[in-house]
């Protein structure tokens, strides 16, 4: 593996900068189509999730994403750019969400332990 110069590729990134503002260089662009509220719930769909579980996902009430899915608003910000991650890496959105859960899990077990310790548990019914 070559080890990286970052500080000759800032300097060309800067040289490049400048023909660009002379005119004399044309830069590389990427246009990445962002999801819009059409895509919503094919998106929520893909990934196998209810409307609550979905608006908590994004944080959002289940009334926003109810507007996102009937197309009386457009998601916008971070709540765009998530849906994006979510639309083209769900599986990847699937297994953020099943470490979450475990770990939200993991903490209401040992907050109920703090709270009841063993001797003073409440017996299951």
């Amino acid at each position: 593996m070559s080890a990286r110069n970052i500080g000759k590729e800032i300097i060309q990134g800067l040289k490049e900068i400048k023909a660009w503002k002379r005119g004399e260089l044309k830069l590389k662009t990427h246009t990445v189509e962002m999801p819009k509220a059409a895509d919503v719930p094919a998106i929520r769909k893909r990934l196998g999730l209810s409307q609550p579980e979905f608006a908590g996902f994004m944080g959002v009430s289940i009334g926003t994403l109810r507007n996102w899915e009937q197309e009386r608003r457009e998601p916008q910000g971070p709540a765009r750019a998530l849906l994006l991650v979510a639309s083209k890496q769900p599986v990847a959105v699937r297994a953020a969400l099943a470490d979450a859960k475990s770990v939200s899990r993991s903490k209401t077990r040992r907050a109920r332990a703090e709270r009841y310790p063993v001797s003073t548990r409440p017996k299951a019914a």
